[in-house]
């Protein structure tokens, strides 16, 4: 009866470091949501925060072939904002979306003059907070 009880034990184990890994941590109490948070870190020329938001995409652009490749993308948010996309091919699918295609991106953002750029659009492989994803016709990408 040890025996088996070890061996239960070593499975709840692999089972909770597995649940933890797919799920990760948790995400930052601290994301910015929507696109108020896209424009107000934009004004203020702020980088790093993992932002959460809803768009279409305006243009596709070639992908970033530069290790690691990138695929990239411009999305246009309600106030009619735009922010590139460089969604990491490495650690994640290429996501098939065309020109006014709906969608929804977590991912942190870093400030440029042209409006910023969201990478991070993935899991992170460290199994760190900056998990993100992009949501395209019901589907995850991260």
């Amino acid at each position: 009866m040890k025996r088996n009880s070890k061996y239960i034990g070593w499975v709840v184990v692999a089972v909770v470091f597995l649940a933890w890994r797919q799920f990760g941590p948790g995400l930052p109490a601290n994301t910015e949501h929507g696109d108020e948070a896209i424009a107000k870190l934009f004004a203020d020329q702020q980088s790093g925060e993992m932002v959460e938001f809803s768009g279409r995409v305006q243009r596709m652009l070639a992908d970033d072939e530069i290790d690691p490749p990138h695929q990239r993308f411009i999305v246009e948010l309600g106030n009619g904002h735009t922010v590139l996309i460089a969604h990491n091919l490495n650690l994640s699918a290429r996501v098939p979306v065309n020109q006014w295609d709906p969608l929804r991106i977590r991912g942190e953002y870093e400030w440029n003059e042209q409006g910023g750029v969201v990478h991070w659009t993935h899991r992170d492989p460290g199994a760190g907070l900056k998990h993100g994803w992009i949501e395209y016709k019901g589907r995850r990408y991260d």
